[in-house]
Order: structure tokens, then C-alpha cells, then sequence
């Protein structure tokens, strides 16, 4: 019995020991655990830049873009900046409606045209903030013949687009000055602006209408080029006594309507700092060209050459409504598909 009584003493005894040692883990286990750090989502000590709201910018090679490239690089140096401007730069319209489109960028510099078609799409989801570009076409001569529209009677001009903007700019002009595009003139059109180049290395005399900055490249393998007409300047001299107020416009800057109301302090900020970029663009036209070379947009050393004759501008508001909605009309008039089958009502010009 004594035997007995001493191993259920024993046997109390270790289990006081075991069931002290568990507590004693648990606690050391708590303890271990409160003492771990939180998980860091966001290890960055620029702690200003990673609550900035990110802003998503899409634009053109070309023209489109050559405005904007102060503005990309501020955006890369400046921290101070209100907001995380991010920008890319397309090879072609193809990418840029889509990602416009589908939200994957919240604003878009594009041709001029298809704002009207992204708006009739959209069925009225799309406002243009404000026109970036005037025209960029111009009339080359491997020669020296041509002085005014007029003397284009009898001449073949070569020349890419056809169906786009370029063939309705030409028509009109040429109409305007009293030359029937189907019967005075012989317009061979080519897939490719090279092409057009091909066909005025082959003969002298020979003349193209060609973009810039693709006439600056032109100029620099073909030394007898000359340019012989601005049509943006000729699109401006049909504008008489208010009539058919209207510009020749290749781009403009765009976004999702939703997006402007939801964000109308981003669009304000991004509209400032694009006006500015454009300005300082013209202004400084050999720095401007290095960015645009940095930027991969086009070669600085042709941007330096391009940059005047780009007809790189700011214009918004009523200015902007007047200068587009008069230019969509002239495409309109030629072909309604043009412009995605209707004007634009008064809702698809942004006011500030």
C-alpha cells in the first residue's frame, strides 16, 4: 500500500512538471509571435511619392508626342510633382485605343479623327482635352515648279493615307482652290511614305505630299527637295471672314469621361504641365530634340531640323471647340465614316 501511494505521488508529481513546462510554451510562443513585425508592403522611404495617385499617359511616335517630352522628363526627375505621371509611347493607333478603351491608360494623345470615332464608339464616353498638333502635311518637290495650289493642275502627286485625313485634307484644298482632285490632278497613292520617297528619287520634277517629320528625313536623301507647300497654311487661307472657322488638326489629347469626372484636380494638373512642356518644345527647340531623341520618339538631330515646321500647339477650350469642330465637319462632308459616322455633339469638348 505504501508502494502504492509513493508512484501516485510520483506520477502527480510529473504531471504538474508537464503541464507547467506546456504553459510555459504557450506563453513563449504569444510572446514570440507579438514580437514578430508586420508584414511591409511598401518598403520605399519615399514614402510622398508612394501615396501620389498614379496617372497613366499614352501617346503617338511623331508629332503627337514631340509636345510632351518636358513633361516625361519632369515626370522621371521632379518628386515634387502632384501626382505619378506614367507615360509610354505607342507604334500605332492600333495600341493606343484599346488600352484607352479598356482603362489601362487614363489619357491618350490621338489623331484627331479618331477622337471623334472613340467618342462615337463609346457612345459619348470620350472628351478631348485639348488639340496638340496643327498639320503636319506639306507638298515636296524634287524641283522647284510649284508656287501655289493652282499649279498643281496636270501634276501627279504621290502620296500616302488614302482614306484617312491626308486624302481629305488634299481634296479640300484642292477643291478650295478650284483644282477637281478626281479630274485636274493624277494622285498615286502609296502604302508607305518611303515609297513615296522611292517615286521621287526616280524622276526630277517629280512631287509627293509627305507628314513631317518625314520630310525633314526626305530633305536629308534627297538634297534638290523642296518644300513647296504648307497645307496647313493653305487650310488657314480658305478660312475667310469667319467662315468655316476650322484648322487643319493632326492631334489632340483625350480621355475617358468618367475618368475626367472622377478626376477633374489630375486633369487640370496634367492640362498645366502639358501646356507648358509644349511651350518650352518650341522655345527651346535644340533641347527639346535631344529629349525627343531621348525618348526614342524621333532622331534628335531630325526633331532639331522638324521641330518648327511640326506645328507643335496648345489649344483648348472655345478656341479648340471652334478649330476642331469645324475641321470635323470638313471630313465629315467628304466621308462620314471618317469621323465614326456623326459629328460629335457639344459634350465631347472638354471645359475646364
Amino acid at each position: 500500500m505504501k508502494k502504492f501511494i509513493s508512484m501516485q505521488l510520483v506520477i502527480i508529481l510529473l504531471l504538474s512538471i508537464l503541464v507547467g513546462c506546456s504553459g510555459q510554451n504557450n506563453t513563449d510562443n504569444a510572446t514570440n509571435t507579438a514580437k514578430q513585425p508586420k508584414e511591409i508592403v511598401n518598403e520605399s522611404t519615399d514614402t510622398d511619392t508612394d501615396t501620389k495617385t498614379n496617372v497613366s499617359v499614352t501617346a503617338l511616335k511623331g508629332p503627337t508626342a514631340m509636345g510632351m517630352v518636358k513633361f516625361m522628363d519632369d515626370a522621371d526627375s521632379d518628386k515634387s510633382m502632384n501626382y505619378n505621371y506614367n507615360f509610354s509611347i505607342a507604334a500605332s493607333v492600333d495600341e493606343v485605343t484599346p488600352a484607352l478603351i479598356q482603362g489601362k491608360t487614363d489619357i491618350a494623345a490621338v489623331p484627331a479623327n479618331l477622337a471623334s470615332v472613340l467618342y462615337n464608339n463609346t457612345k459619348g464616353n470620350m472628351e478631348v482635352l485639348a488639340v496638340n498638333t496643327l498639320g503636319v502635311l506639306y507638298i515636296v518637290e524634287n524641283g522647284n515648279s510649284i508656287q501655289s495650289v493652282k499649279d498643281l493642275t496636270g501634276k501627279t502627286i504621290y502620296a500616302s493615307g488614302k482614306g484617312a485625313t491626308p486624302e481629305y485634307a488634299l481634296n479640300y484644298i484642292l477643291s478650295n482652290n478650284g483644282v477637281d482632285p478626281k479630274k485636274d490632278v493624277t494622285i498615286e497613292w502609296k502604302n508607305e511614305h518611303t515609297e513615296c520617297l522611292a517615286a521621287l528619287t526616280d524622276s526630277k520634277n517629280s512631287i509627293a505630299m509627305l507628314p513631317q517629320p518625314f520630310v525633314t528625313t526626305a530633305q536629308a536623301k534627297i538634297s534638290t527637295l523642296n518644300v513647296s507647300l504648307d497645307l496647313t497654311k493653305e487650310w488657314n487661307k480658305l478660312q475667310k471672314d469667319g467662315k468655316n472657322a476650322s484648322a487643319l488638326i493632326t492631334g489632340v489629347v483625350v480621355a475617358k469621361k468618367d475618368f475626367i469626372e472622377k478626376n477633374p484636380e489630375i486633369i487640370s494638373d496634367f492640362l498645366k504641365q502639358y501646356e507648358k512642356s509644349i511651350s518650352y518644345v518650341n522655345k527651346n527647340i535644340e533641347e527639346g530634340a535631344e529629349l525627343i531623341g531621348k525618348y526614342n520618339i524621333v532622331d534628335s538631330a531630325v526633331a532639331k531640323k522638324a521641330i518648327p515646321s511640326c506645328n507643335i500647339t496648345y489649344m483648348s477650350g472655345t478656341e479648340m471647340k471652334e478649330k476642331l469642330s469645324g475641321y470635323l465637319k470638313t471630313l465629315f462632308e467628304q466621308n462620314p465614316a471618317s469621323i465614326g459616322g456623326a459629328l460629335p455633339k457639344d459634350d465631347f469638348y472638354y471645359e475646364q
